[in-house]
């Protein structure tokens, strides 16, 4: 892969891009960092100065997890009564969703999406075993329903890296994958949506206990691997980085989940420059952490959950999911999906804490800089494995985490950090929490190559493993 590919605009094929670009690159922030070729970038990343205008509003998207399509139909339309501005659809078999999730099935998702106004709300398929399928399912909807394509906000999430180390499959041999893409992009180009296609998500590395540095260098990785599939299907660089976004995780660290943010702004600014591209925003949707979140003392992950929303807001993420507290019990109630949605409103609506601050803050430079340079050197390390997929397939990618995760159970035996009313400050009590009535269920391993699943595990999981 070289630098020219920019200049490719030239070429026909590239025309359905230039149309949609502005439109998917204005739901992002600027990098707040020129295209310098340095991970060290991140001292400016995400900075935001007194000229600039005050940030877009990130949507506040709700997850449509729950295994009875009609069930998660009324929960979405009163989330979007209630203040939700988007919807993400985790369907069964999904790496987050942790047992649960919407049907994967076309006929579900119509029942779920019924009456939910499309056109002005924020749309996410996560990540899945079946992602290129739920595009057409969702084009269903859209033709039956009479909506213009071009009307929606909508992010596919379409992750083949993130999948495969998720569920330890692929439906597809590597090969095929990567030759079948060209004519995929075409199909989704000749659609007409405007928004994100393909989405580096670093959360299920994450929730398998990657390090903060880790999950950027597997994000840039697969953002490369993504720009390099647009090349392959002749669609110029320029155009193409548009419809590339990213997924993150926030933790209760918020300094270091603020510095998340500036890192990965400095890297996609490196690894656009590296294509002599001009810097354009990172769009970026946020989650809050899982492997964060405690069996015990659940309401304490209340707290957890406000400081990574706070972190990810003042971060400027385009769009931010809450993990209801009590998702380590089962299938969250409608109270626990109250408190979820609420959080970011509160911070939203009565805090103002969207206005730009903390990312220009000099300890978050300081944190950010450095865990860019080591994200940027994992990236080289993938690259040198034969790119993300490939490292996947030979599990080296896992087996790096599974040493991150065996140092932070490490130190979890010594106390470091505490998790409160866990490991400090116990109830003592087996807590009675509300849940749904939803069995989590089993997918049955259908794939074409397979490799070493990664681990989905809570903080207070791998202690007491370790225990």
């Amino acid at each position: 892969m070289n630098s020219t590919s920019a200049g490719r605009s030239s070429d026909s094929r590239s025309a359905p891009l230039h149309a949609q670009a502005g439109a998917a690159s204005a739901r992002g922030r600027s990098n707040g960092d020129s295209a310098r070729g340095s991970a060290t970038g991140a001292n400016n990343a995400g900075a935001a100065k007194k000229s600039d205008p005050a940030p877009k509003v990130s949507h506040i998207v709700q997850r449509m997890d729950d295994t009875d399509p009609v069930r998660a139909n009324k929960q979405a339309l009163d989330d979007i009564r209630q203040g939700a501005s988007g919807v993400a659809i985790v369907f069964q078999d999904a790496p987050n969703a942790f047992g649960y999730g919407l049907p994967a099935k076309a006929e579900a998702l119509m029942a779920a999406l019924a009456d939910v106004p499309l056109a002005r709300t924020h749309l996410r398929l996560d990540l899945h075993p079946q992602s290129r399928a739920s595009v057409d399912w969702l084009v269903r909807v859209l033709t039956e329903r009479k909506i213009d394509p071009a009307k929606l906000d909508v992010s596919f999430g379409i992750d083949p890296a993130a999948t495969f180390a998720g569920t330890g499959r692929l439906r597809m041999s590597i090969e095929a994958l990567l030759a079948s893409m060209p004519q995929s992009l075409a199909q989704f180009f000749a659609l007409g949506v405007p928004g994100i296609l393909l989405e580096a998500d670093g959360r299920v590395f994450h929730n398998s206990g990657a390090t903060a540095e880790q999950e950027l260098g597997i994000m840039l990785a697969s953002a490369k691997t993504y720009l390099r599939m647009f090349e392959e299907a002749r669609q110029p660089v320029l155009y193409a980085a548009a419809h590339v976004g990213f997924a993150l995780s926030v933790d209760q660290a918020h300094a270091r989940s603020v510095a998340k943010f500036s890192a990965l702004r400095s890297l996609w600014s490196r690894l656009l420059a590296s294509y002599s591209v001009p810097d354009m925003p990172a769009v970026i949707h946020a989650e809050t952490s899982y492997r964060m979140l405690t069996l015990r003392d659940p309401e304490s992950n209340i707290l957890r959950n406000a400081v990574a929303c706070f972190s990810a807001m003042r971060a400027g993420a385009d769009t931010i999911s809450i993990i209801p507290h009590t998702q380590p019990h089962g299938l969250p109630d409608a109270q626990a999906r109250r408190i979820a949605r609420n959080t970011p409103l509160i911070f939203q609506q009565e805090g103002n804490t969207f206005l730009p601050g903390d990312a220009s803050d000099s300890d978050i430079a300081a944190l950010a800089v450095p865990m860019a340079d080591a994200a940027w050197a994992e990236y080289e390390r993938i690259e040198a494995e034969g790119g993300v997929l490939r490292s996947v397939l030979e599990g080296k990618v896992q087996q790096r985490i599974a040493e991150a995760r065996e140092q932070a159970a490490t130190t979890l035996r010594k106390g470091k950090p505490p998790i409160i009313g866990t490991t400090v400050h116990p109830t003592g009590i087996d807590p009675d929490v509300p849940s749904l009535p939803a069995r989590p269920e089993v997918a049955a391993a259908e794939g074409t190559i397979f490799c070493e699943q990664l681990p989905t595990i809570r903080l207070d999981e791998l202690l007491e493993e370790a225990a």
